[in-house]
């Protein structure tokens, strides 16, 4: 299947491309091939390009950075993935679009549900709302994947500015009362191929929205704790330089100690059983994620 891959550079897009580029044609494009704030780039590409199958995993991302970016934002995030679902439409082609957790406000004690009512608190969860909306709109074949707390050993991503900031700082203090599930772009990546395997593109009754997560949660106290455990247990056995900070030694602050821009929801945790009960495909738990992607770091930039 001739399949278009937007944010190549991006983590998602990134290893997208390396594990499905064996079974399909991938046309990877990053930012500088295809610029999501020119609808008529947009459409000139998709129509050069003739996928089957569009795969949109580049985003504006900067969520702190968005609150004070908030056209950008949403050209990037809300415009631009429905111009990318509508020129699908015209090739009968079908879209897989990435979401996020931060279109909820994070005051349902339990996890969410794809039902779950919307309430993004930021302009980052704003524009990606808009986004899942424009898509929906158009009605073509199409998923649209809620992830959250991406990571991986490709790109700039928390669990490298943790080793970071741990090999230059005495002390950290990481936000303990914010759950969800760290989600690797490698996981992600696999999934997609699973769910390729089990999805009829042009059953329309299969499309809509879907959580997409690692299994289990912590917090982000609790993943920083699990990063640091799983690289000094790594560490003496492949002469990796030491760490100042010890994952015995973090520090537990509420979100309140650490005011930022964007307001994040205080629970993220999203419920993987419609994707589980429709395609039969399941992500790993975050820990066993996490355990692989630290075989992979060599470097924290």
């Amino acid at each position: 299947m001739k399949i278009l891959v937007t944010g190549v550079h991006g983590q998602v897009g990134h290893a997208l491309l390396q594990t499905l580029r064996d079974q399909h044609e991938i046309v990877a494009l990053d930012r500088t091939q295809l610029d999501l704030t020119d609808a008529d780039a947009i459409r000139r590409v998709v129509q050069t390009v003739r996928p089957a199958l569009i795969i949109n995993p580049a985003a504006y991302t900067a969520v702190d950075k968005a609150e004070a970016e908030p056209a950008l934002a949403h050209a990037i995030n809300g415009v631009a993935p429905g111009v990318l679902a509508q020129e699908a439409a015209k090739l009968n082609a079908a879209l897989i679009h990435f979401s996020t957790d931060y279109v909820f406000d994070g005051n349902k004690e339990a996890p969410y549900v794809e039902t779950d009512a919307v309430n993004p608190l930021s302009v980052y969860g704003r524009s990606k709302l808009a986004g899942e909306v424009a898509i929906q709109s158009v009605g073509l074949p199409h998923l649209i994947l809620r992830t959250s707390w991406v990571y991986g050993s490709h790109g700039k991503n928390f669990l490298k500015t943790i080793l970071r900031l741990s090999a230059e700082r005495d002390q950290l203090n990481i936000v303990a009362d914010q759950w969800g599930a760290p989600t690797s772009s490698d996981a992600i990546a696999t999934a997609v191929k699973h769910l390729l395997d089990a999805w009829q593109i042009q059953e329309l009754s299969q499309s809509g929205i879907y959580h997409f997560t690692n299994n289990g949660s912590t917090t982000w106290h609790g993943f920083t704790c699990a990063i640091l455990q799983a690289y000094e247990a790594q560490a003496e056995r492949l002469s990796l330089p030491p760490l100042k900070v010890k994952a015995d030694a973090i520090g537990a602050i509420t979100t309140a100690d650490y005011p930022t821009p964007a307001v994040r929801p205080r629970n993220s945790r999203l419920n993987q059983a419609k994707l589980n009960q429709t395609f039969g495909v399941t992500l790993p738990t975050w820990e066993q994620s996490l355990q692989e992607v630290m075989q992979q770091i060599q470097r924290f930039d």
